[in-house]
């Protein structure tokens, strides 16, 4: 759902008579053949060989051998000799050939023994009907076959020409093996309308208890609200994620000096050279369902909303979402809940905000059944809506962050509550850890006041008035404020009376506003803390306080702001009430508790020495985050001379199968002044392109073999067990006036190729990370004093960079080879000390080692991804007033000067 596409690839083209139809990626497999069955039957209601067959494969490697096809297809413009596509999923090639013709306005002969299948025994119907994924189907002219076919072979992606357009409208599978034809039907009655579904159901109303306050202890209700896994740090799934392939993304999960995983919306470029983008977020508030379906998606709706708002977006018509459904279908009551919901949402509230849900999907098996002795057992999931929101942002470095800032001197802290005070918290954090549900959900009650809300928060963000915001969301307000000190590594103190104002204004008149704030104090403050009503917080100086007050004011929304609290220098949360203090913890101790889920996941599934280490470097009150030291002016455009003159020499951006880092390493040497030209190992195996023609080439990073031979091995032994590839690659290595720079994957090869490379008889063998995980990382390193070209001019640098890999632990043979070896980048904690320590060190190497050069300095392999931080706002993190290029654009403009 986000991304942007070329007008002209947006329809399919009606293909002549003739046209051929192609089957493009893997071969089909006897797998997914219950898909359509069990995505529409309570599972374990089905049979159960069905439920098995239904599972699918995942085969990343052949997806993207398949989408370089298409990538090297569309590149041509107006030229492209796809015509139309389809990718291939529920229903296999029954459904997605068919489609494919009957979209180009043709017909369709297909010949059933031509499509690619990896099991010989398959049946007619496991053929035409199995649902590998990884594969596509579409249609060319016949005239760019050879074209097509060159395309294939160079990305190594099968494909097989399965079939031809036909005018006649009829659908022919027809079977050699067997001799006749397996379909035979006009296509309109295969793809016409279907009889519309009618259902008969009924609402089912429940009585639910009320929420109990009764007992409840505010500090133990906080501790278990961190650890509830809905509210509690995540760190253990995103840093096992790449977050930054592609080099265009602008704002990541991870947050601020301490990368704390808290950001309400995520920002990638729309390309290398603008700064405009493209935000995207969620919302989701299943568990209110349990109490009001349709309250559950107009807030799940909401929460997208509240989030991508730390998003610089022009206007909320822009917004466009994508709606995922997904319910028990037969449950009591559940088919009325989902049709009450989708009307609330795609006819009420988004019309009333000017928003479309162009696109979605769906899931009507959310109920498990079996049989447990005599006894019929069953488990339903609540009627679900994950709302995912995109649009495009002007500008995609003005995002806001929830990081508490320290250096914009007296700031205050502002609730922006857009539930009107009322604090329900029916189906909370609050209420679920305390195995209670409640009977009054929040809901978004007036939708004119949240577009009020987004637009201010524009009218602030790009008046420069916000520091920090957070959206209140699962926890409340309390979890927000502390992953705001998360984030800032920062006390806050919190005035009591100013939020429980709201309860206040609520109190009948009839009662003693004394006597409301005492049992307000019992059951309010939970209330206030606790409830998940839409809303937000936001850090803004003093100085612009009245501002950001008359900018709300003015949009109508007064009594929904309250000035509420400060920094404080004790690194705690204080909540006052007068000269009261009725809650102090220690940041610490709440980080840790928030963490505390994560860390025994990851202690369970990875290394547990390195799960332990990054557990208790939270302990660490004094940890200064990271930083930059640098030793040469960023600025600086050494390559400016050489570019100036208009010379753009060649740089081969060499790749292998598996590799998805070499647009990002092109755009960077692009942009140092070198001419990228993009090159497959198949085109060297195959003598289409020598590497006589470069100067110099960069290894990109990626999953070669997809790693299974081994990091980069696989790569590497391409070119040793090849007589005309090892050629080519000796020849250049023993050149005097060449370089070359292997990064992640293009590291390993490289450092497999030691044997060929003058002075790199000592560069170690990469293996698995010592945390047995592939690592997502931005962490420091710093730049020694070697002879590297890249790296001239850096040496005693320190500076946080990207690291992605599985493999990057840097195993030397003996002793003697560690101190031999030229050594260019260490990883370094955030005090700047060479570190083995996880995660400042991710993959564990000794001595921080995770950069080499050689001798001559013309030959440099690296672990980490500079080519994916060269511009300033691809770090993560970075100072104010750093300017458009990044200080790793430097080794790509050393390279260019060590040219001349």
């Amino acid at each position: 759902g986000v991304g942007n596409i070329s007008e002209r690839h947006a329809f399919k083209q009606e293909a002549p008579s003739g046209a051929l139809f192609i089957q493009l990626g893997g071969p089909g497999m006897l797998i997914g053949l219950g898909g359509g069955a069990a995505s529409s039957m309570d599972t374990g209601a089905n049979a159960e060989n069905l439920d098995f067959d239904s599972v699918q494969r995942g085969n990343p490697e052949m997806e993207r051998r398949a989408q370089e096809v298409i990538d090297r297809c569309w590149q041509m413009g107006e030229s492209n000799p796809i015509l139309t596509i389809h990718d291939v999923g529920a229903g296999g090639l029954s459904n997605a050939l068919p489609e494919l013709a009957y979209g180009a306005g043709r017909g369709a002969w297909i010949q059933l023994r031509d499509v690619l299948s990896e099991e010989r025994g398959m049946s007619p119907m496991q053929i035409w009907c199995n649902e590998a994924q990884e594969r596509y189907v579409l249609a060319i002219r016949a005239e760019s076959y050879e074209l097509f076919q060159s395309f294939c072979e160079r990305e190594r992606c099968p494909f097989a020409v399965v079939g031809r357009a036909t005018e006649e409208q009829n659908l022919t599978v027809e079977d050699t093996y067997f001799g006749n034809k397996a379909v035979d039907m006009d296509l309109s009655v295969l793809l016409g309308k279907p009889p519309k579904m009618t259902r008969d159901v009924q609402r089912f109303h429940r009585n639910l208890p009320e929420f109990v306050y009764s007992g409840l202890e505010l500090k133990e209700a906080v501790y278990k609200i961190l650890r509830l896994p809905a509210v509690a740090d995540k760190s253990f799934l995103i840093t096992i994620g790449d977050r930054t392939v592609g080099g265009m993304t602008a704002r990541d999960q991870m947050v601020g000096p301490w990368q704390v995983p808290v950001a309400d919306v995520a920002v990638t470029f729309m390309g290398y050279d603008t700064r405009r983008g493209e935000a995207f977020a969620m919302g989701e508030r299943t568990p209110l369902a349990l109490i009001d379906g349709p309250a559950s998606g107009r807030m799940a709706v909401g929460e997208a909303i509240t989030n991508i708002s730390a998003a610089l977006i022009d206007d909320i018509g822009d917004i466009k979402l994508s709606a995922n459904w997904m319910a028990a279908a037969g449950h009591p009551g559940e088919d009325a809940a989902l049709y009450d919901t989708v009307r609330a949402v795609g006819l009420e509230l988004c019309p009333e905000l000017g928003i479309s849900i162009p696109v979605g999907k769906d899931s009507m098996s959310m109920k498990t059944v079996w049989n447990e002795g005599e006894a019929r057992k069953s488990v339903t999931a609540p009627l679900s809506l994950i709302v995912s929101s995109f649009a495009p942002t002007s500008d995609a470095r003005r995002t806001l962050t929830p990081q508490l800032r320290t250096d914009q001197g007296v700031t205050d802290l502002i609730l922006i509550d857009l539930g009107d005070g009322r604090c329900r918290l029916g189906a909370s954090a609050l209420a679920q850890v305390y195995k209670q549900c409640g009977n009054e959900a929040p809901d978004l009650d007036n939708p004119a006041k949240l577009k009020a809300f987004f637009t201010t928060i524009q009218k602030l963000n790009g008046d420069g008035k916000i520091l920090a915001y957070h959206d209140r969301s699962d926890g409340g307000m309390f979890v927000t404020l502390c992953e705001m000190m998360f984030a800032g590594h920062v006390g806050v103190t919190v005035d009591a009376d100013e939020l429980c104002f709201a309860m206040l204004r609520l109190a009948d008149d009839s009662k003693e506003a004394e006597v409301v704030r005492e049992g307000l104090y019992r059951s309010g403050m939970f209330g206030v803390l606790f409830t998940e009503e839409l809303g937000a917080i936001l850090q803004v100086r003093r100085s612009d306080t009245a501002d950001v007050m008359s900018a709300f004011f003015a949009a109508g929304l007064r009594s929904e702001l309250h000035v509420f609290g400060q920094l404080n220098d004790d690194d705690c949360l204080r909540i006052v009430r007068g000269d009261r203090e009725i809650f102090s913890e220690r940041r610490v101790d709440l980080q840790r508790a928030w963490s505390e889920t994560s860390y025994h996941l990851q202690r369970l599934r990875d290394n547990p020495e390195g799960a332990q280490q990054e557990y208790d470097g939270i302990l660490d009150i004094d940890d200064p985050g990271l930083s930059f030291k640098l030793t040469f002016d960023h600025k600086q455009d050494i390559a400016a001379p050489y570019v100036s003159r208009g010379a753009r020499p060649s740089i081969a951006i060499l790749r292998e199968q598996g590799v998805n880092g070499q647009v990002e390493m092109a755009a960077a040497f692009d942009r140092a002044g070198f001419a990228a030209v993009d090159v497959h190992m198949s085109d060297i195996l195959a003598g289409r392109v020598s590497l006589r023609d470069f100067r110099g080439f960069a290894a990109c990073g990626g999953f070669s073999y997809g790693d299974v031979l081994g990091a980069g091995e696989g790569w590497a032994k391409s070119i040793l067990y090849n007589s005309r590839a090892r050629d080519e690659f000796e020849a250049f290595f023993q050149a005097k006036d060449t370089f070359a720079l292997g990064v992640c994957n293009g590291c390993q090869m490289m450092s497999n190729l030691h044997e060929m490379i003058p002075g790199a008889e000592n560069w170690p063998h990469f293996v698995k990370n010592k945390s047995e995980q592939f690592e997502a990382r931005f962490v420091m390193v710093e730049v020694q004093d070697s002879p590297s070209l890249f790296l001239s001019g850096m040496a005693g640098s320190r500076l946080p960079v990207v690291v992605s890999h599985g493999e990057g632990y840097a195993e030397f043979a003996t002793s003697g080879q560690i101190q031999a070896a030229r050594v260019a980048l260490r990883y370094v904690d955030h005090y700047g000390q060479v570190s083995e320590s996880y995660p400042v060190n991710p993959n564990g190497s000794p001595q921080g080692i995770t950069g080499l050069t050689t001798p001559d300095g013309r030959f440099t392999i690296m672990m980490p991804h500079p080519e994916r931080v060269y511009r300033t706002a691809q770090n993560s993190w970075y100072p104010e007033g750093w300017g458009e290029d990044g200080p790793w654009l430097r080794i790509f403009r050393n390279a260019r000067a060590w040219l001349e």
